[in-house]
């Protein structure tokens, strides 16, 4: 019966199933391990992200023959005077319009409530609301109520991962350095503990992986730059308040893919909407312009062909991830799916050529 390969399936999936259940009653012991990575796997993205916008600048510092250590903290020193002329130039505005939106949020509120009063007095909505349901304003309301409900989720989130900023200043500069440092080393080290017959594949497979993480990482990062700008142009222009600190918001939320334009713009159109409904029309043609700009031209211009999923696989994977881990979860979810797909796709590769190879002649 072991010969036949449906019985040597079904005896693998128990023994599985066996374990997984096994594990599940023992679960206590896996605990601190749990803790552990929720504590470091925000420094750990961080870290991994500086790594790739860095490297290339240690790679080529590598190649004017220059000390490795020395190259790291020169890189050290160029992003603290990066940090220092964010923290003179940009800082100080955005600090202040955060400032100025926390205090004004009661004013927000009740500019929104006068809005709402206006727009349900109007002749229009009357027409409208006659015509279709008299309750058309309540649903409206609660649509309105659940938006606000959720950005209040995220800024809670938000500010979660601000009271452990001391964690993240503390560690990321540390994980960095050797990620920097021991750069040429991991992939042999990686390749040494995979049996012979495997190297040359795993080898392959960690190239794969490390040209997608590039690509993927860089284009998120010069797509988001690049839509902050327009963003902050575009809400300048038409008089939105709030302008350097909503722009930043969208831009954050875009290493979302397909969500984060909706979640960056509803924000934007919350305090659009506070000044006058024109203002949350222009608003809105800002930001789809934007988002068409960055999506068509500059997206495709940086990723080429180094993510290559079908949009509804990205959309199950985002509702997934955001559900088990939230905003963090979101983003990771594409970079680990394209890794498992490398694996997986790499493995059923070389599977199927080791049969290949055993078939008579």
């Amino acid at each position: 019966m072991l010969q036949h390969p449906f019985y040597r399936t079904s005896l693998g999936i128990i023994l599985l199933l066996t374990m997984i259940y096994l594990l599940s009653k023992v679960s206590f012991i896996f605990n601190p391990l749990v803790t552990l990575v929720s504590i470091l796997i925000v420094p750990i993205t961080i870290s991994g992200f500086l790594y790739y916008l860095l490297r290339p600048i240690v790679q080529f510092l590598d190649g004017k023959k220059l000390n490795r250590i020395l190259s790291i903290l020169l890189i050290y020193l160029l992003f603290a005077g990066v940090l220092t002329v964010f923290l003179i130039v940009v800082w100080p505005p955005l600090q202040n319009q955060i400032i100025e939106f926390m205090n004004n949020v009661p004013k927000l509120i009740s500019n929104l409530q006068k809005q709402m009063t206006n727009i349900r007095e109007s002749t229009f909505f009357s027409m409208v609301a006659n015509e279709s349901s008299p309750e058309l304003m309540n649903k409206i309301t609660e649509h309105l109520n659940s938006a606000v409900e959720a950005i209040s989720g995220y800024l809670s989130h938000f500010f979660t991962f601000l009271n452990d900023f001391v964690i993240v200043v503390g560690t990321v500069p540390i994980f960095l350095y050797y990620m920097l440092k021991e750069d040429e080393r991991v992939t042999p080290a990686l390749i040494r503990m995979l049996p012979a017959k495997y190297r040359k594949d795993g080898s392959s497979v960690i190239h794969d992986i490390d040209n997608m993480l590039k690509g993927f990482i860089a284009g998120r990062m010069i797509s988001a730059v690049v839509l902050a700008l327009m963003s902050f142009i575009g809400f300048w222009l038409v008089g939105l308040p709030y302008p350097l600190l909503l722009a930043v918001v969208g831009a954050l939320f875009n290493f979302v893919p397909y969500f984060g334009a909706l979640l960056g713009a509803i924000p934007c159109v919350i305090v659009a909407f506070t000044v006058s409904p024109s203002m949350v029309i222009w608003v809105i043609v800002i930001v789809v312009i934007a988002q068409q700009v960055e999506g068509n031209l500059i997206s495709p211009y940086i990723y080429g062909k180094t993510i290559n999923i079908h949009p509804l696989t990205t959309i199950i994977l985002l509702l997934v991830a955001g559900d088990f881990a939230g905003i963090l979860g979101m983003i990771l979810a594409i970079p680990v799916y394209m890794m498992l797909k490398i694996v997986v796709l790499r493995a059923h590769k070389a599977y199927f050529a080791s049969r290949i190879e055993k078939l008579p002649e």
